[in-house]
Order: C-alpha cells, then sequence, then structure tokens
C-alpha cells in the first residue's frame, strides 16, 4: 500500500497495491504494522460501521468529541463520493484547513482522518456504500459538527444546492466560527 500525507496534518490517503487477474480482484484494505510504520499512528480501530446513500446525500461535517473522540479510515466500497475533513484541533499547525478527495469503488482509496477533525461526504454516484472503521466507540452525547456550507470553509461539494439531501439535525449544526468559540468555552 501507498500512503500519502495530505495538507491535514496526522492526515493520510492510503492506496492499496490492487492484484488483477481473471479471477477479479484482490488487495489487502488495512495492515496494521504497515500503516504504523508509513504514518507513525499507532491506533487500534474498535467499530466499523457502514452506510448506503443516493446521489446528493451529505453526511456531515461530524466528529465525536472529548473522551469520545474517533479517528476513522473510511473507504467507499461501492460507487463515488466526496470525502471532507476539517481540521478542528486547535493546536496543529493546520488548524481550519479543508482536505477534500474523492474515494470510489474503482480507486479503492481509503482517507484516514484523526481524532478532533470533522468529516463529511456527499454521493457522486448513484447510490454508495461508505465504510468507516473507528478507533473509539460511538457516543451520542459526545456528537458534534459544524455546518456543510460554511462561508468561511467555502467548501465545493462538487453539486448544486438543490441536488443535495441533508438530514435535519445537520441542516442546524453551528458554523465553524461558532462551533471553535463554543468549543474555547468548554477547554
Amino acid at each position: 500500500m501507498k500512503v500519502k500525507r495530505t495538507s491535514i496534518e496526522g492526515c493520510f490517503e492510503i492506496e492499496p497495491k490492487i492484484i488483477n487477474d481473471k479471477r477479479g480482484y484482490f488487495y489487502e484494505s488495512f495492515n496494521k504494522k504497515v500503516f504504523q510504520q508509513e504514518t507513525g499512528i499507532n491506533t487500534e480501530f474498535v467499530q466499523d460501521n457502514q452506510s448506503f446513500s443516493q446521489r446528493g446525500v451529505l453526511r456531515g461535517l461530524h466528529l465525536q468529541e472529548g473522551d469520545f473522540s474517533q479517528a476513522k479510515l473510511v473507504s467507499a466500497l461501492q460507487g463515488k463520493v466526496l470525502d471532507v475533513v476539517v481540521d478542528l484541533r486547535k493546536g496543529s499547525k493546520t488548524f481550519g484547513e479543508v482536505y477534500s478527495t474523492l474515494l470510489s469503488e474503482e480507486n479503492k482509496k481509503q482517507l484516514f482522518v484523526p481524532r478532533g477533525c470533522a468529516h463529511g461526504f456527499v454521493v457522486l454516484s448513484e447510490t454508495a456504500l461508505f465504510y468507516y472503521k473507528c478507533d473509539n466507540f460511538y457516543n451520542k452525547e459526545a456528537e458534534a459538527g459544524i455546518i456543510y456550507n460554511d462561508k468561511d470553509l467555502g467548501i465545493d461539494w462538487h453539486l448544486s444546492e438543490e441536488e443535495l439531501i441533508i438530514s435535519d439535525k445537520d441542516l442546524v449544526l453551528p458554523s465553524f466560527k461558532d462551533y471553535i468559540s463554543q468549543y474555547s468555552e468548554v477547554q
């Protein structure tokens, strides 16, 4: 597997080595030893999640806070998504930066999202099956996020506003500035 640093500190794109033959393909989707050697990160994944969505579904931008903070290794098993990460770690050199990449069943890339970063994706294909490996267990009370269309972040989701399908919960998430202000008061 090839591991590439992204513009966000501690966030990595992972490209598997795919073996194709007349039967189909095979690839190693995760190897803890190689991952640790390539990234310097020693993580133990404890929960796997999947979501199935139609074109235009935007999920995000989400994170878990405090003791329930999660790092994630994400991929699109079927279809194509634009995957987005926002660094919300105040001590990070890349605080406030946005990184986006295409994940698809064709490229089989994965994205490692470090703890303290908001994460979201939008489905660009007819449908998509999205897969998450998480290093901590989900806790409803630790849910947090920022609004997908934050003006300061200026994320290009590659679809028009009319094409987006967003949950009611995600439509009322705070702006980046409001989240950061609220986060500062809690510290």
